[in-house]
């Protein structure tokens, strides 16, 4: 029988095609397909000049990979998992989850070792409202300004002088062996990781039963259990990037699953959103643990944290509607 050949739908950036040369070089080894990537330009990588909450949330960096799934283009797409939204268009699934890297967020700077070595007033870059309200929890004097763009441009904007450090996800860094810019990663007690962090998921039409079958034999199971209770927390908050929201598992193997610890933190969006030097509404915080065997668990176990972060004072969203891919 001939080897099945597939496309795989990615973004252009270094690292997204970094990520489906990984999947790619996987289903040629461990499955024999013959692979093709087809390389696109997303919504979210060209507006560069606003926030991701004020133009559509980060489905905007995969809605046109869905476009080329949909029109048979492309049959399978790959992601960093926590740019996909809560909850797929209509017609897609996510075949699988592949192992975590490193969940981490990075601290990246040319002139200090860490968050604590800088001085008051310092510029700090990210485009994320959970970084961002993370950040000042931790050092309200810092000054905390947006930074957009891919994960070169955003290392080129440091080096140009533009901020005293930025904050990038580990696995990003690692991925491109460029480690070394790392001066510290954050643990997560300090600073919690966004849902899915450093996981890959890849994507294909849910009519596309042969792909979800054999994608399937490549999953990580930990992983994807991992992800599917920080995810939950997510849908059940109405999460999106315009909600700062944290949610992050960790994992001891147990008799009868995994003894699962999920711990979870919420930001007020009107008050991230608010001007430079006003104070920060406090962070709320959950966390609970649950012996996970199946998806089912993993989703009890997200909604439970999400229901104490309500009775905690955090407040859900009415998500974002997702846009069907055409």
């Amino acid at each position: 029988m001939p080897a099945l050949k597939v496309v795989i739908a990615t973004r252009e950036s270094r690292l997204a095609m970094w990520q489906a040369g990984h999947v790619q070089a996987l289903l040629q080894s461990r499955l024999g397909w013959q692979v093709e990537l087809l390389g696109m330009t997303t919504q979210g990588d060209q507006i560069l000049d606003r926030s991701l909450s004020k133009v559509g949330g980060k489905g905007l960096f995969v809605k046109e990979l869905e476009v080329a799934l949909s029109e048979g283009r492309a049959d399978i797409a790959v992601h960093s998992l926590k740019d996909v939204p809560m909850d797929l268009p209509e017609g897609f699934s996510l075949a699988c989850v592949l192992e975590r890297e490193d969940p981490r967020d990075a601290f990246v700077s040319n002139h200090f070792d860490s968050l604590a070595a800088l001085p008051p007033g310092a510029v700090v870059g990210t485009s994320s409202l959970r970084r961002l309200v993370l950040l000042k929890a931790l050092r309200p004097d810092l000054h905390i300004a947006p930074l957009r763009g891919n994960l070169d441009t955003r290392l080129r904007k440091l080096d140009a002088g533009d901020y005293d450090a930025i904050v990038l996800a580990a696995a990003g860094l690692t991925r491109l062996g460029l480690s070394a810019r790392m001066r510290s990663a954050f643990e997560p007690d300090d600073m919690l990781p966004a849902a899915g962090q450093g996981a890959l998921g890849i994507e294909v039409r849910s009519d596309r039963t042969d792909l979800l079958q054999a994608l399937a034999t490549l999953a990580d199971q930990p992983t994807w259990l991992a992800v599917t209770a920080e995810r939950t927390v997510s849908r059940a908050m109405g999460g999106s990037c315009s909600m700062p929201l944290a949610s992050f598992t960790t994992a001891a193997p147990h008799a009868d699953g995994q003894a699962m610890r999920l711990r979870a933190a919420w930001g007020d969006p009107a008050s991230a959103e608010s001007a430079p030097g006003l104070p920060l509404a406090p962070l709320v915080y959950a966390e609970q643990t649950a012996v996970v065997r199946n998806f089912s668990d993993a989703e009890a176990l997200g909604e439970a944290v999400a229901a104490q972060l309500r009775a905690r004072g955090a407040v859900w969203a009415a998500p974002t509607a997702v846009t069907p891919a055409s």
